[in-house]
């Protein structure tokens, strides 16, 4: 089984980004994904309506990392501290040495490869630093560019699950990617 510690919060860095800790100065760009239609468009999850809910889901994140049960970093450009996006892997399996991978940028960032590079430092903690087999991510499959994205960073099409989700009223696909420590 994984022994998990994401204590000290591990700061990565790529070419152009920095991944740092979410903290709750970022409320107003958590605010900005989580209450954006577009940006949510494939998150089965409610929009936030209020900053207080951007602010109760920071909390959340910093409940699960204290807790060695999930971890999120803020994607920022190198020398400037605004967070552009978020990454982390959710719902670890210790005892299947597996985690899934979540994203989402701020629609002005779009379509510039930061994702991608955000991709490979978080796949490469999960399986450097936290010594995963494998790792997974889950999207509809409408979402096109999340799943470009994947197959540029060497993911590749596990399984299509067809109406397994229920959400506001209508069961959803999910299309499964997922990508094995060849180490």
């Amino acid at each position: 089984m994984l022994n998990i510690n994401f204590t000290p919060f591990p700061n990565l860095e790529t070419d152009r980004l920095q991944l740092r800790r979410v903290a709750n100065s970022d409320v107003k760009e958590i605010f900005a994904l989580r209450s954006n239609k577009e940006t949510m468009k494939y998150v089965p999850r409610p929009l936030v309506k209020t900053e207080a809910e951007a602010l109760a889901h920071i909390a959340m994140i910093d409940e699960k990392i204290e807790n060695n049960e999930g971890i999120n970093w803020a994607i920022t450009m190198k020398g400037n501290s605004k967070l552009i996006g978020i990454i982390g892997h959710y719902r670890i399996k210790p005892e299947h040495f597996r985690a899934e991978i979540g994203y989402m940028l701020l629609p002005e960032y779009h379509g510039k490869g930061f994702i991608t590079e955000a991709i490979k430092a978080t796949v490469n903690y999960g399986f450097e630093i936290m010594k995963l087999h494998s790792i997974e991510a889950i999207i509809d499959p409408e979402n096109i560019a999340s799943e470009k994205v994947l197959q540029k960073s060497g993911f590749v099409k596990e399984a299509h699950l067809k109406e397994n989700e229920y959400y506001e009223g209508r069961f959803l696909d999910m299309v499964i990617y997922s990508i094995l420590n060849k180490k």
